[in-house]
């Protein structure tokens, strides 16, 4: 059973006009979506070139289309498809921000989620105002067709803070995952792309948005979120995942020094983070000695946090095949499939 959980199907900008009201229905209409991307020039484009259809349209953009071109081409059981607008969370309006992702949920739900049983989706939020996020998840927490909450990685504090926590709570009281996912860092009102500031390049932008991930990790961890929601699961899309051991016994040493800032930790991050984070495959790590990758899966329970990704239809997506081959015989069908279908709750083969 192969289980992708993060496609980027597209959602038709009319559609989600379809589903918003005035005041915000003229300004969507104007082309104001939100503080748009950083500006740095990747040279093969977002998306693949090599996706598009006859009648010139793409693969990612309808439905049928992706269900026989990427779905039927290759065995993929589920697919979790991350359309929402990620970048428009960090707009400085929060009301604009949450009734955009909100008519975005709509159409995934109308158009997508019923148009192919394979279909699973992330329900976007805008953590710029998270009681109207709360809202949001609420509202559609028990449409079986999504299956988690969906943010960018970047934010304009720690994940962790105590300001999300009600995120948390929706998300737990519907018993749906939150992931994160990358491309947000510099935009709107989130910090600067890395600690030491903004980059001069993609190349330099793209390597260091795993700085993101592991800021969030050790604020979600430290802050307790997941000793005040013990069921929440966090789900870090498109980060790698090489940089997760040495992250965590540099977190375990030094909490064994200052636990008594944290005093809420009763057990050791590492734990923690084995219990309620997952990972996804993509962009995967390709050492040139394919054994110093398989020698990093030793040292976290990557049968139990791991999830293949594909990241269709980006430039530095990943296939099936591709994917599997990387992985040892045993583990594989844990990281291709077992695992996110678990985290979903989907029916098995």
């Amino acid at each position: 059973m192969i289980i992708d959980t993060d496609i980027h199907s597209t959602i038709d900008p009319r559609r989600v006009a379809d589903f918003l009201k005035e005041p915000w229905l003229s300004r969507y209409r104007s082309g104001n979506r939100g503080p748009g991307h950083p500006g740095y020039w990747n040279p093969n484009g977002v998306m693949r070139s090599d996706v598009v259809l006859p009648d010139g349209t793409r693969i990612e953009s309808r439905p049928d289309a992706l269900s026989r071109h990427f779905f039927d081409a290759n065995d993929i059981a589920y697919g979790v498809l991350n359309a929402g607008s990620l970048h428009i969370g960090l707009t400085p309006e929060p009301d604009y921000a949450a009734a955009v992702v909100a008519a975005e949920n709509d159409v995934l739900a109308a158009d997508w989620l019923g148009a192919d049983p394979r279909f699973r989706a992330s329900l976007t939020v805008s953590p710029a105002d998270p009681e109207l996020a709360a809202r949001e998840i609420h509202r559609h927490g028990d449409n079986p067709g999504f299956v988690q909450v969906l943010m960018p990685s970047a934010s304009r504090m720690p994940y962790g803070q105590r300001y999300f926590h009600p995120i948390y709570a929706a998300a737990a009281a519907h018993d749906l995952p939150v992931a994160i996912h990358p491309g947000s860092e510099g935009v709107g009102i989130s910090y600067a792309p890395s600690a030491a500031g903004y980059p001069s390049t993609y190349l330099e932008w793209h390597t260091g948005l795993v700085g993101s991930y592991i800021a969030q990790v050790i604020s979600l961890v430290t802050e307790g979120v997941f000793v005040k929601f013990p069921t929440l699961k966090f789900v870090l899309i498109e980060g790698g995942m090489c940089w997760l051991p040495p992250l965590l016994w540099r977190l375990d040493k030094n909490w064994k020094a200052l636990r008594m800032t944290t005093p809420w930790l009763v057990r050791p991050p590492s734990e923690i983070v084995f219990d309620h984070v997952r990972l996804t495959t993509q962009p995967i790590e390709e050492p040139e000695n394919r054994e110093h990758f398989r020698r990093m899966l030793e040292m976290f329970p990557a049968e139990r946090m791991l999830m293949f990704s594909s990241d269709f239809p980006h430039w530095d997506g990943d296939t099936p095949d591709f994917c599997a081959g990387a992985f040892p015989d045993a583990l594989r069908p844990r990281v291709m499939g077992e695992t996110a279908r678990e985290l979903y709750r989907l029916p098995g083969a």
